[in-house]
């Protein structure tokens, strides 16, 4: 599967990722949701720290990435735990601020058997002032941000922009004037289909032309098990899903985020850096948990 995307052996890239960090607490329920009032029984409950651009920033080093997290979290035992995880991980978190007077973000999370997932969030509480970044010494082969610090975001795109560093957008749901203020900053924007339809309106095509009018160089939706749809300089395409028996869907879309930003680190193709972030995303998704079931390039090589 490695030779299949040419990811060269021992590619290091380095990638920094901006964004959410949370700490999420996960309950495996085997009933199926009903979407009324009901109490389920748990079968399973852990906690690991979780957010979006934090484990695609996980992605990247399992894979065998250079990768920074850039973001904010509270002085308090979950901002604790995450910069312990972080560091676990090998990456670097010189940028990952724990604020005294701030609150980490906090999520619920509830699995059933199916693999599919609802999520409470606790945005958190911190600055939104960017400054404090290093953006004088930017250096890396892309970015990747979510639209949770979209004053960050900004910020580290406009630099990146400027030293010709590509930028990489995960466009899960956001209010339409954080995506309107990031698209004209991104290169690559891959929503999720929540948060394209929010940004864009139902029909799928309509979504990625109005998203791309906005000057990115390629615009993908991730639609699970669906597949993908992305539109470039060459048209509209579609690539089918791996056919895989999924566990447990929690962080999917950050991992498929990640592993783009990885290959696209190494310098692969639109249509090879989407085909291996699928493969990565869905073998993901073969196993029980979030951030403890992000595979390794070990573990994709072997599948």
């Amino acid at each position: 599967m490695i030779c299949r995307w040419n990811i060269p052996e021992g590619a290091a890239p380095s990638v920094i990722c901006l964004g959410l960090s949370a700490l999420d607490r996960i309950w495996r329920v085997e009933t199926p949701f009903s979407g009324g009032s009901e109490k389920i029984r748990a079968g399973e409950h852990l906690t690991e720290p979780g957010g979006m651009a934090a484990n695609a920033a996980v992605a990247i080093a399992r894979l065998g990435g250079r990768v920074s997290f850039w973001g904010r979290a509270g002085e308090d035992e979950a901002g604790r735990l995450m910069a312990a995880d972080f560091r676990a991980e090998g990456i670097d978190i010189s940028q990952f601020r724990l604020f005294e007077d701030g609150a980490s973000s906090v999520s619920g999370i509830i699995v059933d058997a199916c693999g599919e997932r609802q999520i409470v969030n606790f945005r958190g509480h911190y600055p939104d002032d960017p400054a404090w970044l290093p953006l004088g010494d930017l250096s890396a082969d892309c970015v990747l941000a979510d639209p949770r610090w979209p004053e960050g975001a900004a910020a580290l795109f406009t630099e990146a922009r400027r030293r010709g560093i590509p930028t990489i957008l995960d466009g899960d749901v956001a209010d339409s004037d954080v995506f309107e203020r990031l698209l004209p900053l991104t290169d690559h924007a891959i929503f999720s289909e929540p948060g394209l339809r929010g940004f864009a309106g139902e029909s799928i095509d309509t979504a990625l032309a109005r998203a791309a009018r906005f000057g990115c160089r390629m615009v993908a939706v991730t639609r699970g098990s669906n597949g993908l749809v992305w539109q470039d300089g060459s048209g509209r395409h579609d690539m089918p899903a791996p056919a895989v028996r999924a566990v447990d869907t929690t962080a999917a879309g950050d991992v498929f985020h990640g592993a783009y930003a990885f290959a696209l680190g190494t310098k692969l193709e639109i249509a090879d850096a989407l085909g291996f972030a699928s493969s990565v995303a869905a073998l993901k998704c073969t196993r029980p948990g979030g951030r403890s079931a992000i595979p390794s390039l070990d573990d994709l090589k072997s599948s």
